[in-house]
Formats: structure tokens, sequence, C-alpha cells
């Protein structure tokens, strides 16, 4: 198999690493080749604080993939994400020398690039720049230009911001890693692109992806990304407040969240106790499973909360700005018991479940359909759209040269046979040699 074909998605979160290799079967759905996931020991709330660490568990969840697809991994699509990732609304626009050219991917690109150039504050660098809506000549709401006339090309931008130093200790660590960093995507960005449908950006929609570190969100309305935001916690501190409030250890209380946890403390009875061993010749712990469920509880409100003011920031109250396919949850956090009937109380929009398997091949593992993987599917579908890219651009490189090199060959012959070409001239030169001709004649 060529190695050109395969992209592979490196998901470095705060509880996992995940790296997964995947490739387009022929009906254009991404097929998992291998998947590897190590615990992720140097990363708080998304952001590297243990280059080592770090190093050492992508290396562990790289060789597994490695082993179990049977291929040597080189190029990566990591994905970013943590506190310091913010983003903002831009208008930019440029003139145009010649508007009687139609606009092309070139103006697209001068434009994206002077957005690129804008000031940031110390320390922060621009990741993405995603088009909105563009304008041409004050005509408004245009979603795609090329092909069209015009002067002034204007286009809304969202930009998504964060910090240098933290962006280049996560190319460290992946070169450190022995790899080679194909592409940076922001992790609400490809948790979207695998778990939503066309339809539901259309719609308008809010994805929500609850991580171990942080909760991600993502809003969609006529498939264009409005709104991005990363709230600095997730599942970890429900963890860590069941680890407080029954005071057992960190390990008991990610089990006791993961097999007994509810968000919703009414479906719980009083009588329901599970027993915990002790540490070391001490007697078990009796705990309720109705304390368990108000612990939860109490945090998992104040994350939708937070989630749902980003929300609110977006506008989404607003006819226009409307959500008609309301929320979507995924990440390891949404598979907590009743969360999605909680999510549909406190914010009144409707709710589901995202998982990973609208773009994934059909004979896939149920393992790798789980919410858990959605962003590593995500940068994975990522990689092969970028190879996608690359590969039309070197084909279009290479018509070119070939085209160059006829060209040349009967450039001699043309010569003899063909008058030179005239300048192609705008309809206001052939209409000012119109009245210069009508001026002579009428001497």
């Amino acid at each position: 198999m060529e190695n050109n074909k395969i992209s592979v998605g490196l998901d470095i979160g705060t509880t996992k690493i995940v790296a997964m290799i995947g490739r387009k079967n022929e009906y254009g759905k991404a097929e998992i080749l291998g998947i590897g996931k190590s615990k992720s020991l140097g990363v708080h709330r998304g952001v590297v604080n243990n280059i080592t660490q770090t190093i050492q568990s992508i290396q562990q969840a790289v060789q597994e993939a490695e082993a179990e697809a049977g291929l040597k991994i080189e190029d990566v699509t990591v994905g970013i994400a943590g506190q310091h990732i913010r983003s903002l609304q831009h208008s930019d626009y440029i003139t145009r020398a010649n508007s009687e050219v139609v606009i092309d991917e070139e103006d697209i690109d001068q434009l994206i690039n002077q957005v690129h150039k804008l000031v940031m504050l110390p320390g922060e660098e621009i990741i993405h720049v995603l088009p909105q809506e563009y304008k041409i000549d004050g005509q408004p709401e245009i979603k795609e230009p090329i092909g069209m006339y015009g002067g002034r090309l204007e286009a809304n931008f969202h930009v998504v911001v964060g910090q240098v130093s933290s962006i280049r200790n996560i190319g460290r660590c992946v070169k450190s890693s022995g790899l080679e960093l194909e592409g940076i995507t922001l992790e609400p960005l490809a948790s979207a692109n695998a778990v939503l449908s066309q339809e539901e950006k259309e719609a308008g929609v809010a994805l929500i992806d609850i991580g171990g570190g942080t909760t991600d969100l993502a809003v969609f309305k006529d498939g264009i990304i409005r709104h991005t935001a990363v709230i600095p916690f997730g599942g970890n501190v429900v963890t860590e407040d069941i680890k407080e409030g029954c005071s057992i250890i960190e390990k008991q209380a990610e089990l006791l969240k993961i097999k007994f946890g509810s968000a919703w403390p009414g479906e719980n009875k009083d009588n329901e106790i599970v027993s915990i061993p002790g540490l070391r010749g001490r007697e078990p712990k009796e705990i309720t499973l109705k304390n368990l469920s108000k612990i939860i509880h109490a945090r998992v409100v104040e994350i939708v909360e937070q989630v749902y003011v980003e929300i609110k920031n977006y506008g989404h109250e607003e006819q226009k700005k409307k959500l008609i396919a309301g929320i979507v949850l995924t990440g390891g956090g949404s598979q907590l018991k009743h969360l999605k009937q909680l999510v549909e109380y406190i914010t009144g929009m409707d709710t589901r479940i995202g998982y990973p398997n609208e773009h994934l091949a059909g004979d896939s593992d149920d393992d790798i359909a789980s919410p858990l993987f959605a962003t590593a599917v995500g940068l994975v579908m990522d990689g092969l759209k970028r190879q996608e890219r690359k590969r039309v651009e070197k084909e279009v490189e290479e018509m070119e040269l070939a085209m160059e090199e006829h060209s040349e060959e009967h450039a001699a012959q043309e010569e003899r046979i063909q008058q030179p070409k005239k300048e192609r001239k705008s309809f206001l030169d052939k209409l000012t040699e119109r009245v210069k001709d009508f001026l002579d004649n009428a001497e």
C-alpha cells in the first residue's frame, strides 16, 4: 500500500493520546487501519506541561497503531485545544487591479493572507482563518465568489487564535517522537467534521465535545462555522469532585463515574449502595448512588451552563441565528448516563449524542465509532482532505509544465504561422477606440 494514501490523526488529550491511521476506501469513506491509545501524562487542560512524559505517551500510542496496521507512521495531523484558544470575528477586503477578470483562487488566497497579517496580542498566533460570507462590490451573502466579476472583494472571517508557546510545544513533542507535523487542526472543528451531517450544519447546530480536561464548542449555521470556544474543564473535574466528596482514590472515582454515574439525581433510589474496597487493610466504603449522582449533577450543570453562555454569546436567540438542529454531544464525557436529558432540560434545545460513524467505512469496529474517538476520526479525515488538495495541486502543476514544454516546442512554428497575439482589451478600451474612430471620421 502506498504510504502517501494514508493519513494519521494524533489527538493529544488531557486523559488520553490517540493515534489513528486511516485511508479512503473506494466509496470515499474513511477506513481505519490501526488505532493506538495511551494514558496522557504530560498534558493539563489541553496544554502540554511536561514535554518528556508527553513524548513517551505519543510514542506508545503511535507504536500501538503501527503494530495494528502493519505500517510505519511518518506524518501526522495534530489536534489543538486548550484554555488558551480564543476566536474572533473579523472583516477584510481587497481591491482587485482588474475587475474585468473573474475572481479566482489567488484573490481569495490574497484576502486570507491579509487576515493572517493581523496584529495579535503578544505571544499569540493565528491558527485558522475561516471565511464565512463574501461580498462583491457591496452585494452581500455570496457563498462562492470564484468565477464572478467584481472590483472589491470583501469577507467576514472567523479567526481562531492560540498561544505561540503552546503550539510550539506540541510541535516539539511531535518532532521529538520522530514524526513530521503535516498539519494542525482545531479539535472542535475536527470533531464537528466527524460527527455532524451537512444538513445539521445548514440548519444550525452546536457541537459540544466534552473531553477530559476541556469542553470544546463549535457552532455552525448555514453550513458555515460561526463560533468556537474552549471551556477549561471537562470530565476530570467531575472525577475530582467524586474523589473529594467520597474520600476515595482517583482510579476508584473514575470507575464509579463510568459504571454507576448519572447526571440526573432523581433516577437513583435512596437504598442503592455501592461498596468500594478500602485501602490496604482498611474497611470497605459504602457510597449511596443518590449521593454520587448529586455530586456529578452539580458539576455537570456548571459545565453545561458555561457552554450555554457561549451559545448565547453567538446569539442563538435571534430568529436569523436560531440553531434548528439543536445540540450534538460528543467526546468521552458525553457517555455519562442521562446527560442528554440534562442538557435538554437546561438549554431547552433538541440534543443527541454524536457518533463518528457518519464518514466511516461500513465495516468499521464499533469501538472506533465511539464518541471517545470523534476527534481522532476528524483528524484522519482532515489529513485525507489535505492530501487530496496537495494531489490536485501537483496534477495542475504537472499539466502546466507539460503545456509549457509543449508550447515551447511549437513556438517557432507558431511564430511563422500566427501573428502576434493581441492583448485582451477591456470593454472600456474598446469603447474609447470606437469614440476616437468616430471623432476622426467626423473631422
